[in-house]
């Protein structure tokens, strides 16, 4: 009798750490379907820089540190980034095409160019998809990480090597209120 409640537990304890387990791959993989939806629009403003830099180049001669800022963080190869890294640039970038466009309002010629107006268009248009896909990751994300920081559910994580993901945050300039002078 005692053998077979034994094998019993153990057949129940199997079966939860597979129901888990499974658990953990779907969730993972729902992040990374997340990270590649918003990896779309991520690359999309990665190709448009080099033409804004150039168009804004062209009309400001004295604004060479935020496009040399811009142009180097564009130095590597998006392909070969790591998901962290990735990240971690692209909200340098955000941070780099805001000054851009402060920059832009010094220069009405520049304002009125109309390759700078469909580049800050397209540039606006990716933002906001970036914005609704990083909604989604860091969703996907949260659903993860609370699955895998769940009391049982932390041991059999611990055991498969199944780690917290970083979610996408703002960075500093984007937390920071926003000041309007009237």
């Amino acid at each position: 009798m005692k053998f077979y409640i034994i094998i019993g537990i153990i057949v129940l304890l199997s079966i939860y750490v597979l129901v888990t387990y499974n658990s953990f791959i779907k969730a993972y993989n729902i992040v990374n379907e997340a990270f590649s939806t918003m990896d779309i629009y991520l690359k999309k403003r990665w190709d448009l820089i080099p033409n804004l830099v150039e168009v804004v180049k062209a009309y400001t001669k004295h604004e060479n540190e935020v496009l040399n800022q811009i142009t180097s963080l564009r130095a590597n190869s998006y392909e070969t980034m790591s998901l962290d890294t990735k990240i971690n640039v692209n909200e340098e970038l955000a941070h780099g095409i805001s000054k851009i466009m402060a920059i832009s309002e010094n220069y009405p010629e520049l304002k009125a160019n109309q390759n700078f107006l469909e580049l800050n268009h397209d540039i606006f248009k990716i933002e906001d998809e970036i914005a609704n896909s990083r909604k989604y990751y860091n969703g996907a994300v949260r659903i993860y990480n609370t699955k895998i920081q769940m009391f049982p559910n932390n041991i059999i994580a611990n055991l498969f090597g199944f780690k917290q993901i970083n979610m996408f945050e703002a960075n500093a300039a984007e937390k920071n209120n926003v000041k309007v002078d009237l």
